[in-house]
């Protein structure tokens, strides 16, 4: 990542971004662009050390403001402290980044429900809960910006995760219609793979889940997500190449389905 030089001091700030998962991978890039963009920075992720470590970094790099919440967006108690943080009018995020999440490893029926629930709550029903409260507060001020961060794996009927990141996709094409004349836009990106942590996590190496062209250098993906988002785009698909592939997967989807449901049978079979 290139250091940029300091930015103008935290008074004369663009505004206060926060943003969820932001110790690793996108959600750090994330941090990084928007500080070098001029902007106070809110820090959310459950690992008080790194959140630390991260805020030290963009205070030195950028001369902005960072502040750090420690919560697990799926402790209800946790969350209430950043929907708190997000309602505060006396310091106003303007914009606001949903990128926790994670994936599971597993098949949907070697999870417990409850870890399939959980990855639900993460990756859908936190965005919304976190959405709701910074909204009324962006409308009152008529600016303000949501993105969230879904995947190219919602165009594909490929189990929960994909179902749950298409919710991302339909929200914001709704919220961007409904609320951008009120001066507040909603965006998601649909990255395709990504060089982050996150499949390192899953115990999953690169190369066994796709060649080294289909993978995007997370700085490449949060500038085109920003870029989108500035020209109030609802969803955008990084990289021609995957822009290509949204298109052929809304085309092949009846296809996968066969696919996977024949896939699906032959695997029964064989362990019966």
């Amino acid at each position: 990542m290139t250091i940029q030089p300091p930015r103008p001091a935290a008074s004369t700030a663009r505004g206060t971004a926060l943003i969820t998962g932001a110790t690793s991978g996108l959600g750090a890039e994330f941090a990084h662009q928007l500080a070098s963009g001029g902007y106070n920075i809110v820090l959310v992720a459950r690992d008080l050390a790194r959140l630390e470590a991260v805020a030290s970094d963009l205070r030195s790099r950028y001369g902005v403001t960072a502040e750090v919440l420690k919560a697990d967006l799926t402790n209800v108690d946790e969350r209430a402290i950043v929907e708190q943080r997000l309602h505060s009018a006396d310091a106003p995020i303007s914009y606001l980044v949903n990128n926790a999440g994670y994936g599971l490893a597993q098949e949907f029926e070697t999870n417990s429900i409850d870890d399939e629930e959980r990855m639900l709550e993460i990756l859908a029903t936190v965005p919304l809960r976190l959405s709701h409260a910074v909204l009324g507060g962006m409308l009152s001020r008529e600016s303000g910006t949501v993105l969230t961060v879904a995947s190219i794996a919602a165009g594909a009927p490929l189990g929960l995760y994909s179902a749950a990141k298409a919710w991302p996709l339909s929200f914001s094409r709704w919220a961007n219609a409904h609320y951008r004349h009120r001066g507040v836009t909603f965006s998601a990106v649909a990255p395709g793979f990504v060089r982050t942590e996150f499949h390192a996590r899953l115990g999953i190496e690169r190369a066994d889940m796709a060649p080294k062209w289909m993978w995007l250098d997370a700085s490449f993906v949060v500038r085109s997500a920003l870029r989108s988002a500035a020209r109030g785009r609802a969803v955008s698909v990084p990289s021609v190449r995957y822009k290509l592939i949204w298109a052929l997967m809304k085309v092949t989807q009846p296809l996968i389905m066969v696919f996977v449901a024949r896939a699906s049978r032959a695997a029964s079979a064989n362990g019966s």
